[in-house]
């Protein structure tokens, strides 16, 4: 039997928002073990001088614990 955990974080890029997504799951990874997969709950963008200058997305990471 196995037992998951969903947690939620919120990355941020100036590229695109495949690019927050692959942050965020980089810097998870350095931190939780296990992870099987994430979705994406929400996506933001900042914007300045009608441009947009950032890319956010609020993931909604599982991983498997170990017991």
């Amino acid at each position: 039997m196995s037992v998951a955990k969903v947690t939620e974080i919120i990355s941020s890029s100036n590229k695109s928002f495949d690019d927050a997504v692959n942050q965020g799951i980089k810097r998870a990874n350095k931190t939780l073990k296990n992870i099987k997969g994430a979705w994406v709950k929400d996506q933001q963008v900042s914007v300045s001088g009608g441009k947009v200058t950032e890319y956010r997305v609020v993931l909604k990471v599982t991983f498997v614990l170990k017991g």
